[in-house]
């Protein structure tokens, strides 16, 4: 059973499952708010109304059927103590870009108070990439991370930036104010824009060493844990209420700096570091399970299916959640197939991208696959109904239309190169399918000749076949249907939403058909213009 607090969050959530059959079944077109023959024509199936397309795609966007929990409800749901956070603004720019920073601190926010609900300690970022998310979790929030990718490149990468980061610390790091537990000085570093002292009044003696000696307190200790030792100092030393909350939790974490982005090994203690420090580190390190050499983030190479073993990859695998930012593929589904499925993951919070990379079980397929687990559908309606969007709706679902909204178009000139190309290759060389992919080589070319040139050499194809004439000649031939191309995406950013919304609710339904899920949801984490990725699937399993 969830907590109480727990409930309001949950009542929304009890409403998708019969959203979702109607939801798929008004998609079959049998029965929708608007007459779709006014849409399309039954004979020919084209576009009668452009107005009415958008319509109905809105109205089957994620926010427009009220399926998604609301992310502060979530998070007030789960006993975050909101205020504590507001306003924190941790600045990842350094070592992240805008959109990457944007996304680590809203997921992680919400990973943290999941984890604290829960009571875990583990996390288990699968798809961990270069390892940001991984390493703010444990610089920030303390936790254990195992960041678990496939590529070995991408963990020894991880592994040679925290060796340059614990070098750039060591450079640096004696240059910086530190405070203790009990409230000395603390300078906040310059490139977090905070270039002031915070003054703790009183001396050491001034505080009594149960504050901080409290087995409770120090058994569930995070940096920003509404009952942590910082808590309790403010009540006992009155004069500290004038100092900012955000500034109080750095004291206390003197252990930690947030601009340095650092994971938890990267840092040495110096002989300066207060007794009790080295009590509630060492407490911190016994009841995380730490791995020998003490570290708090794990980078781990693996490839990981619906099947893998979680032991065989993690020796002290306990209780954990289970996270995934922008996990590729059919990565997403199988980090829901595992959480499901492996007794240890307790909960999960996961957000996917790449569509067009799932897998398709009812996809016409070649012979010789024998897959077991797809990546849609994954819920027993749409398997029953054999379901397909093919590649082509895939591919569209992973257009960005707030971002189009605001200005940021599609790249309609790189889109019309590449059809005029396929043109070009198709009357030429009499291919239509091709195993081969051109990639994003737009960006390298200086003009359609230099783009049909370089495409042709990647593809293999001889070039001599099509002369500088020939391609200028084409180019000049579909060059005033350009806006019909473009007029075309502009359809299909709109549907994208709809699309989107199909793959999601897939993977909602198919959490509510496990019997061991409390609860599950959809959640907007992440503002769509920046990241245009930004629904979390997230469930937990039942407290028996």
């Amino acid at each position: 059973m969830l907590k109480p607090g727990f409930a309001e969050a949950d009542s929304l959530s009890n409403k998708c499952k019969g959203a979702i059959r109607r939801y798929c079944q008004n998609l079959k077109l049998k029965s929708c708010f608007i007459d779709l023959p006014r849409v399309f024509c039954e004979r020919s199936q084209k576009l009668l109304s452009t107005e009415a397309f958008v319509l109905a795609a809105r109205h089957y966007s994620v926010q427009s059927l009220g399926l998604c929990t609301p992310r502060e409800q979530l998070l007030t749901a789960l006993r975050l103590n909101k205020e504590q956070r507001t306003g924190e603004n941790v600045k990842g720019i350094e070592f992240m870009n805008t959109k990457k920073s944007h996304e680590v601190q809203a997921m992680s926010e919400l990973i943290c108070s999941i984890a604290d609900y829960c009571g875990l300690k583990q996390i288990i970022d699968v798809g961990s990439g270069k390892g940001y998310l991984s390493s703010f979790l444990s610089l920030k929030y303390g936790l254990n991370v195992y960041g678990i990718d496939s590529s070995n490149t991408n963990t020894h990468g991880a592994k040679e930036r925290n060796r340059k980061l614990k070098k750039h610390w060591n450079l640096n790091h004696h240059h910086r104010t530190r405070v203790d537990v009990n409230g000395l000085a603390l300078k906040m570093p310059k490139e977090m824009g905070a270039q002031k002292e915070v003054e703790c009044k009183g001396d050491t003696e001034s505080v009594p060493k149960s504050s901080l000696g409290n087995q409770e307190i120090s058994a569930d200790i995070l940096p920003e844990f509404p009952e942590s030792a910082v808590s309790t100092i403010r009540k006992q030393q009155g004069d500290l209420h004038a100092q900012p909350l955000e500034e109080e939790k750095l004291c206390f974490e003197n252990t930690f700096s947030l601009m340095d982005f650092l994971p938890i090994d990267a840092i040495e203690p110096t002989s300066s570091q207060v007794h009790n420090t080295e009590i509630v580190r060492k407490q911190r390190r016994n009841m995380a399970s730490k791995p020998s050499d003490s570290s708090i983030y794990s980078p781990l190479t693996s490839f990981i299916t619906a099947d893998s073993e979680l032991r065989d990859i993690i020796k002290d695998l306990e209780d954990c959640l289970m996270v995934g930012l922008h996990t590729c593929g059919d990565l997403a589904p199988n980090t829901l197939r595992i959480f499901t499925s492996k007794s240890e993951v307790k909960g999960v919070c996961s957000v996917g991208c790449c569509y067009h990379l799932l897998s398709e079980e009812f996809e016409k397929q070649p012979k010789e696959c024998a897959q077991e687990n797809w990546g849609f559908p994954m819920c027993r309606y749409l398997k029953e109904e054999r379901w397909c969007c093919g590649r082509n709706a895939r591919m569209s679902a992973c257009l960005a239309l707030e971002r189009v909204a605001v200005g940021q178009g599609v790249p309609t000139e790189s889109l019309f190169y590449r059809a005029v190309l396929q043109n070009i290759i198709k009357d030429y060389y009499g291919i239509t399918k091709c195993d081969r992919h051109v990639g994003k080589i737009y960006s390298k070319c200086s003009s359609f000749l230099d783009y049909v040139r370089m495409s042709l050499k990647k593809l293999g194809l001889d070039e001599s076949k099509v002369s500088e004439e020939i391609i200028m000649d084409y180019y000049e031939k579909y060059k005033p249907r350009m806006n019909e191309l473009e007029a075309f995406n502009m359809l299909k950013v709109v549907l994208a939403p709809c699309i989107e919304t199909l793959i999601l609710l897939d993977r909602l339904c198919y959490l509510k058909e496990q019997e061991d899920v409390a609860w599950s949801a959809l959640v907007k984490l992440f503002d769509p213009v920046q990241s245009p990725r930004c629904y979390a699937v997230v469930a937990l399993k039942k407290q028996w």
